[in-house]
C-alpha cells in the first residue's frame, strides 16, 4: 500500500513553527536550532507569505555580507511557496521536491494549514515502505 503525506503527518504531527516576516534573520535561525529544523513558514494574519530556510541564509545573508541580526526576514524569504495535499503519496511528493528543488513543503488541505513534510520526512516513509515490502516478499518465500 503506497504512503500518503497524510500517513506521513500522522507519524510526524501536525506541529508547524512559524515566524513574522518582520523578525530578524537571527530569531529565525535560533528558532530553527532551537527546534532541529531547516525551515520555517512566514506567517502573516493567519496566512503563509513565504518561506526563510538554511539555504535563503546561506545564499541570501551571508554570500551577500548582510548581518543576520539586521536583517529582516521579509527581505530574503522565498515568497513563491509551493505546498503538497495530505491525499498526495509520497512518491508524488519527492517527485515535487526533486523537480522544484526544494526541501520542504507546508501541507494545506481546502485551504488550512495542517502540518510541513522535508525531504527527510518523504525519504523516511519511503524507506520504511520499502523494507515493509522486502520483509513481506522475504516471508512470502521462505514460506513463514
Amino acid at each position: 500500500m503506497t504512503k500518503s503525506v497524510r500517513d506521513v503527518l500522522k507519524n510526524k504531527g501536525n506541529n508547524v513553527l512559524t515566524i513574522n516576516a518582520d523578525d530578524t534573520v537571527y530569531k529565525a535561525l535560533e528558532l530553527m536550532a532551537a527546534e532541529n529544523v531547516g525551515a520555517l513558514l512566514v506567517m502573516e494574519s493567519d496566512q503563509v507569505i513565504g518561506i526563510i530556510t538554511e539555504r535563503d541564509y546561506a545564499r541570501k545573508v551571508i554570500l551577500e555580507g548582510r548581518s543576520s541580526l539586521k536583517t529582516v526576514i521579509k527581505k530574503i524569504m522565498t515568497t513563491k511557496v509551493l505546498y503538497i495535499t495530505p491525499d498526495m503519496s509520497v512518491e508524488e511528493g519527492l517527485a515535487l521536491m526533486s523537480d522544484k528543488r526544494c526541501r520542504h513543503l507546508p501541507v494545506f488541505e481546502d485551504k488550512e494549514l495542517i502540518g510541513i513534510i522535508s525531504i527527510g520526512d518523504l525519504v523516511n516513509a519511503h524507506v520504511a515502505e520499502k523494507d515493509f515490502m522486502i520483509n513481506q516478499l522475504e516471508h512470502y518465500i521462505h514460506g513463514s
